[in-house]
């Protein structure tokens, strides 16, 4: 078979990985040597980016990644994960439904938010407040919300706090990380209520900043999330009985009052 007709049977066609003479490859490195010599949070890096990390990327996409490796068992994706197991699923369907809850409010924003830096703050910017202002006031004209600013529990998300220091000391104190605070200061000044940037908002800023697409945002915090939904499911498995269900008296029918069946078909 020649090399054109063998194209023409190819049908899916992918840079990430594959095999190549009998080794599997990924990004173009054997996988064997990427073992035992690159970290987890590297091998990440690569994979999406298609390239190793310097040290200072490294260093960042391991602090994200542990920033968004848990936050209690409140989360709607936690709740879902260790519901779907008390109903008698496996461990693999309990994570994957913790998986499936994470969209638009939670998890999502890092997508949204960072396609918005991304899309909507042209590199010839110089006034970077002034910029931010005008964004804050087009989102309010439209009555839109801007994602990744504002949390249930938090004032000032200690995740941000942090992620913001390490940003400072590796290097990522850039463009974006400066409009994001600069929203945040927009919005607050503009509202007068709390609005903080939020870790969504801060991750979205820092992948910005080392040129990731924003559309590996989700994709992000779903990596990061995913061993705390194992954990929780785990420990699901081992504390708790099976069959999870809402408490009485948390719940209540609000619906018709009760009514007899018609003795006859509705005409």
């Amino acid at each position: 078979m020649s090399k054109d007709s063998e194209e023409k049977d190819v049908k899916w066609r992918t840079r990430v990985g594959g095999q190549v003479e009998g080794k599997p490859v990924v990004r173009g490195y054997p996988l064997d040597d990427l073992v035992g010599r690159v970290s987890f949070a590297e091998a990440i890096y690569l994979i999406l980016k298609g390239e190793l990390p310097t040290e200072r990327e490294k260093k960042m996409m391991e602090a994200m990644l542990v920033a968004c490796i848990d936050n209690g068992i409140g989360p709607p994706s936690v709740v879902a994960a260790r519901t779907v197991f008390s109903g008698g699923n496996s461990l693999n369907a309990a994570v994957a439904g913790g998986v499936l809850t994470l969209g638009d409010s939670h998890g999502g924003a890092i997508e949204q938010c960072a396609r918005i830096y991304q899309e909507n703050f042209p590199s010839d910017v110089v006034d970077v407040k002034a910029h931010a202002k005008a964004v804050v006031e087009e989102f309010d004209r439209k009555k839109k919300r801007l994602p990744g600013y504002g949390h249930k529990l938090y004032k000032r998300d200690p995740r941000t706090m942090r992620l913001l220091e390490l940003a400072k000391e590796y290097g990522y104190m850039g463009r974006f990380v400066e409009f994001a605070v600069a929203v945040q200061d927009e919005l607050e000044a503009k509202s007068g209520k709390n609005l903080p940037l939020n870790v969504d908002g801060m991750i979205a800023a820092i992948i910005s900043e080392m040129g990731l697409s924003w559309k590996t945002g989700k994709g992000i915090f779903i990596i990061g999330r995913i061993p705390g939904l194992v954990a929780h499911v785990v420990e699901e498995w081992e504390r708790e009985k099976p069959f999870r269900r809402l408490e009485e008296g948390t719940y209540v029918y609000d619906g018709t009052p009760v009514r007899p069946v018609p003795s006859k078909p509705l005409s």
